[in-house]
Formats: C-alpha cells, sequence, structure tokens
C-alpha cells in the first residue's frame, strides 16, 4: 500500500511538472523558444552579426575597451550602435503570421532575410544572478529578419529552427524595425575622418600638391610650445601665430565625411587613385600611429557653374576622400573641410586667412 502511494505521488509530481513546463513553452499559444527575439540584458552582448542573401555581411564585436569595431578594421558609428542595442532589447511579438500567409512569408524570408546572431557572454554556473563562475562566449539568438508588413507597423520574423515566423515591432514605436538591420558596411562605419584632442597630437601635416609653398607641419612639443615648418624646403618659421596654431589643431578633435561611396565601381576608384591628390592630411597621434584624409577634386555636374554663375568643371560643394587607405572612397564637404585646408601663410603674423 504504502509503495503504491509513493508512486502515486511520484506521478502526481511528474504531472506538475510536465504541466509548468508546457505552460512555461507557451504564450499565448506561442511556442516560447520560437518567439523570444528580444535580448532583456543588451550590456553582456560581446558581438553580432548581420548577413543578407547578396552575401553582404557585417561583425560588430565589442572590444575589451568596450569600443565598438567593424569587420575587424572600422570604427563604428556610436549611434547606430545604441540604437541597434536598443532594437535588440525592445523587440516584441505582436503577433503570429497568420496561417493564410504563412507558407509565402516563410518563402519570402528564405529568399530575402537578414539572418542575425547575437552572441553573449554567460556563466556556466550562475546561482540566483548572485554567484558567476566561469564566463564564456556564447551564441544566444539566431534569427531572420524579413520585410515589412502591409500597413508599415511591423516586421516578419524567423527564429532558426522555429516552424512559425512572427510578427515583430517595438512597442510604442511608430515604423518598422527592418531596416535597422543592415548587412551593408558602409551604414556601419563611423564617420569620423580625424578624432584627436589636441593633447593627443604629436604632429600635424598638411600637403597641397598643386601649391607646394603652402604645405606645412606642425609639431605640438608640449601642448605649449609647437614647431611649425615650411614643407616646400623644410625650413622652420620663426615667428608664427600660437593662439591661430592651438585653434586650428582643435579642429582635429571630430572632423567627419559625408559618407561611404561603397557603390563606387572599382575601376572608378582605381582611375581616382591614379591621380595626384590635391591634398593629403597626416596626423601622428602621442603613441606614434599615423592617420591618413587624401582627398581629390570631384567632377561637377553639366552645366554646373559656381557661386559666382560661372561655368565649372569641378563639384563647388564636394571632393572625394580616402581615410586611412582605406578600400572605399568618401565623400567630403567643402564646407566641413575647408576650415582645416589653410595654408602656412594663415599662421603668419600678417598672412591672409580666417582670424
Amino acid at each position: 500500500m504504502k509503495k503504491n502511494r509513493k508512486s502515486l505521488i511520484i506521478l502526481l509530481i511528474l504531472a506538475v511538472v510536465a504541466a509548468l513546463m508546457l505552460f512555461s513553452n507557451r504564450n499565448g499559444g506561442f511556442r516560447k523558444k520560437d518567439n523570444v527575439f528580444a535580448v532583456t540584458d543588451t550590456s553582456n552582448i560581446t558581438k553580432f552579426f548581420l548577413a543578407d542573401k547578396s552575401n553582404n555581411s557585417v561583425k560588430l564585436e565589442r572590444s575589451k575597451s568596450g569600443r565598438w569595431i567593424l569587420n575587424d578594421k572600422y570604427e563604428v558609428n556610436p549611434s547606430m550602435i545604441q540604437i541597434m542595442l536598443s532594437t535588440f532589447c525592445e523587440i516584441d511579438v505582436k503577433a503570429p503570421v497568420p496561417k493564410s500567409t504563412r507558407n509565402t512569408i516563410i518563402r519570402l524570408l528564405a529568399g530575402q532575410a537578414v539572418k542575425t546572431e547575437i552572441y553573449q557572454e554567460v556563466y556556466r554556473i550562475n546561482l540566483f544572478g548572485k554567484i558567476k563562475l566561469f564566463p564564456h562566449e556564447k551564441l544566444t539568438r539566431t534569427y531572420y529578419v524579413g520585410d515589412v508588413t502591409r500597413d508599415n507597423s511591423g516586421t516578419f520574423m524567423l527564429m532558426e529552427g522555429a516552424e512559425d515566423p512572427y510578427i515583430v515591432s517595438i512597442p510604442g514605436f511608430r515604423g518598422f524595425v527592418s531596416s535597422r538591420y543592415s548587412s551593408f558596411e558602409g551604414d556601419w562605419r563611423s564617420h569620423a575622418a580625424f578624432s584627436s584632442r589636441v593633447p593627443e597630437i604629436n604632429s600635424l601635416s598638411v600637403v597641397f600638391n598643386e601649391a607646394t609653398a603652402k604645405s606645412f607641419r606642425i609639431t605640438n612639443i608640449d601642448n605649449h610650445v609647437f614647431k611649425l615648418e615650411s614643407l616646400m624646403d623644410g625650413s622652420n618659421i620663426a615667428n608664427f601665430d600660437t593662439t591661430k596654431v592651438v585653434r586650428y589643431l582643435s579642429l582635429f578633435r571630430s572632423l567627419n565625411f559625408e559618407s561611404v561611396l561603397d557603390e563606387m565601381t572599382t575601376k572608378k576608384r582605381d582611375s581616382i587613385l591614379a591621380t595626384l591628390p590635391t591634398n593629403e592630411i597626416t596626423l601622428t597621434d602621442r603613441l606614434g600611429k599615423s592617420h591618413t584624409l587624401k582627398t581629390w577634386k570631384r567632377k561637377a555636374d553639366y552645366n554646373a557653374v559656381d557661386m559666382f554663375g560661372n561655368p565649372t568643371e569641378w563639384d563647388v560643394e564636394r571632393m572625394y576622400g580616402l581615410v586611412d587607405n582605406s578600400e572605399y572612397m568618401v565623400s567630403l564637404q567643402y564646407f566641413v573641410f575647408n576650415d582645416v585646408l589653410l595654408p602656412l601663410q594663415y599662421f603668419l603674423p600678417a598672412g591672409p586667412g580666417k582670424k
């Protein structure tokens, strides 16, 4: 009798456990593991991958210093990272895809979705969040991001290994999130051409290949004493305006290009690189690392005119640039870079230029 009673108790316990497991794996009729796209704690995300069906892909990885690196070589636009991390955290299932359109959506996802992989630092032993031992990196989410719904209020997503896709959105956000899952490298790159404060600068040289008398180098001795040289003949300039030098160097704290020209053909890029740059700016920091920007004049559109209404061969608003010998050209605005494309004579006491 006692044996039967023990068996009955064990069966009841197993039945309760099974019921709890069944309930926990359902969320309004959803299989929970198939629709949990959100990452509640993005602080432990170590890296994520985005790849499309056209072989475009990006890897964004958090370095030990906390800075994000794109494809092991580029700095990342901070605002893009913040938007993406908030998206990972805030996305939520709005509804399952209706059965009537399920197969159609799955076919669309198979043909044009962006595959998303999210890696996090997790612990092999984690007792109630208090005792955490043996951290390691683990792939915690893999899902596919498709097109938007007809009313533009949601995005189709499918968890890898799941049978059913879902309509996902950010509660309270009017719009869709699919555009945030970009697999194009140019969308993620930082637009910083230079980002060094004056104390971080060891030297700065500016070469004007079309007017070498304007070329110069500034050496930062101790943030108060500076050396100015003419690059045309290597001579030291004894009398120059130190205030102008400090003001000029401070501009290099935040100098951004307009956009990455990742759709430029290889033929056109090679054609530009085969010509002599109009200007070459080289900044060497205190650690001895050099950062370079080369610029080229850009052909104007047909029938273009300058600010005086005269026909012009060259674009008066933009030029081409190459940052640190990147594989992509960038677009630079004269409005931004004219302030640093100043001649040697600007620093002389009676020299021309801005005051």
